[in-house]
């Protein structure tokens, strides 16, 4: 076969590409490494804004597969009105799941024993102790019950949670247990002591935590935000925070990068981390499994792995 791949990782740093495509090494520079047009299998450079990884694409005519290196797809579709039917969009199941747990069960037990207070008080050389909630015997609820939101219970496993209750689009039945559909969301929410978001951002999760969602939140329950920042009204969450009723911990935040005189920083009960769920040295390894495997389906014709969807096609 032979075709132009464009890679945000230099190819010759991924041992065991298949022969036969033209790689071509683009991270979202301003100068393309080759002709748009002639791109078969486009990869979207990683952590870039999406007027960045959109740019290429009104010119991929020939483009078959766009790639992510991102478990959310929502920066890259609005993209793809300008691309052919048939092209194939997929995302990167299997690499971020442990980093983004990780970083989920640090949200959760750095507040809960309200660890930013000790850095604090220790930057101001002050001693404070303290009675803090422990995660042991906490009732958890993740909303959005995917790999990742999968991988957050196995690592809460450990920790004697009370409760894991399970929330996706659609009800279904795993190992562990029921996952419960959206609409059963408002009896869920009053009795989780910590919820996690882990869903895609879509048009039906878009402000899916509203002053509506929140409102059912237990007194002094804890929102755990690991998936997109659009999926929570930042409006509304202000507002429970800054009456001390709820805690937050977020990972992703709307805006995004959170400007420095937004509020949300200096709410009462929040911790913000800077959108570092996923890049982390767990990252480069997998990625590139993922890329190795993806472009030998490509090469011999197979079907793709993490095809969210086709364009020109619903069924997917």
């Amino acid at each position: 076969m032979t075709a132009d791949v464009w890679l945000p990782i230099p190819p010759d740093e991924i041992e065991g590409l298949p022969e036969g495509p033209r790689y071509h090494f683009w991270d979202g520079g301003d100068a393309f490494p080759a002709d748009p047009a002639d791109c078969a299998f486009y990869v979207v450079p990683y952590m870039r804004p999406a007027e960045v990884c959109l740019r290429p694409l009104p010119r991929m005519r020939s483009v078959r597969v766009v790639q992510t290196l991102s478990a959310g797809t929502d920066h890259v579709q609005p993209g793809l009105k300008d691309l052919p039917a048939g092209v194939r969009l997929c995302n990167a199941r299997g690499v971020h799941e442990a980093s983004t747990a990780e970083l989920a069960l640090t949200l959760i037990l750095a507040s809960l024993r309200g660890i930013p207070d000790f850095v604090r008080a220790q930057d101001r050389g002050e001693w404070r102790g303290g009675f803090r909630p422990a995660l042991a015997d906490r009732n958890v609820l993740i909303v959005g019950y995917g790999s990742i939101g999968a991988a957050v219970e196995d690592r809460l496993a450990p920790f004697e949670v009370a409760r894991v209750a399970r929330v996706a689009r659609s009800a279904r039945t795993t190992e562990r247990g029921p996952v419960h559909p959206l609409t059963e969301l408002p009896s869920l929410l009053p009795e989780a002591d910590v919820v996690v978001l882990s869903t895609p951002l879509t048009d039906s999760t878009r402000h899916l935590v509203d002053a509506g969602f929140l409102a059912r939140m237990k007194d002094g329950a804890l929102l755990v935000n690991v998936a997109r920042g659009p999926v929570v009204d930042t409006k509304a969450l202000l507002t429970e925070l800054e009456s001390g009723r709820l805690t937050a911990a977020l990972d992703v935040t709307d805006p995004e990068p959170l400007p420095a005189d937004h509020p949300l920083w200096r709410a009462p009960g929040v911790l913000v981390s800077p959108h570092v769920g996923g890049p982390t040295s767990a990252f480069l390894p997998r990625a590139k499994r993922l890329l190795r495997d993806q472009l030998r389906r490509y090469v011999n014709r197979e079907e793709l792995g993490n095809v969210i969807l086709v364009t020109g096609r619903e069924d997917v």
